[in-house]
């Protein structure tokens, strides 16, 4: 099941939506405001974000472009009343992967998410992810340091892959304990932090001032690659 955050501050518009996803099987999150968006979207995790162009405190450009600028890779879909040719080229150039003019139709909407999400689903599969000097080679499950093959435990290219697939998230400690060790077991977040301290230990220049596994205080850890 995909989840979609919605950001839109109209709630008549927010309110439907929601119900129109929900039916079509998607879990929805709705937030009205742009730095609540913000906020949000870093917590996540989402597929794909349906954002609004008017809103308070922050306007959708404004949040398309702190997010991409924190390093969140999820989809956005912008909506806007707007129909300037301007309008819908600075929505892209500012990290939007489609952008809808209202009045839109649920079916084109619907039509609009099954393509970015398809889209979505293609690049993930790559075997590959890259970051800075390092790779990390699903297909042969191993991580590499400019071509070097580096020495790590099971538990660390597992815990690295599950940081890579959601750049620029938040990760919680109950969700590293599920895509990692997978549900039902139980281990404490002590275990889980170790883990990730010995993964900095052999990722980053500093493991004290980290570059790429950042400690996000009473949330979790975000990767920034």
């Amino acid at each position: 099941m995909a989840r979609i955050l919605v950001v839109e501050d109209e709630p008549g518009i927010a309110f439907g939506l929601e119900s129109d996803l929900q039916l079509e099987g998607y879990e929805v999150a709705v937030v009205g405001e742009g730095d609540k968006a913000v906020t949000r979207a870093c917590v996540g995790p989402f597929d794909l974000i349906l954002l609004d162009v008017m809103l308070p405190n922050k306007d959708g450009f404004e949040v398309c472009r702190e997010l991409r600028r924190r390093g969140v890779k999820t989809p956005i879909i912008m909506l806007t009343s707007k129909t300037q040719e301007a309008e819908r080229v600075m929505g892209l150039e500012v990290g939007a992967d489609d952008y809808i003019t209202k009045p839109f139709s649920p079916r084109e909407l619907r039509a609009r998410i099954r393509a970015v999400l398809r889209r979505t689903v293609t690049q993930d599969k790559e075997d590959v992810y890259r970051f800075g000097s390092w790779e990390l080679d699903m297909g042969r499950f191993e991580l590499r340091r400019d071509g070097r093959r580096l020495d790590a435990t099971t538990t660390e290219l597992k815990l690295l892959a599950a940081f890579v697939r959601s750049r620029g998230r938040v990760l919680r400690r109950e969700q590293l304990l599920d895509e990692v060790w997978g549900p039902g077991v139980f281990i404490t977040d002590r275990v889980i932090d170790n883990h990730v301290m010995s993964l900095r230990r052999k990722i980053e220049d500093e493991p004290a001032a980290p570059r790429y596994l950042i400690s996000v205080r009473g949330l979790g850890y975000r990767f920034d690659g």
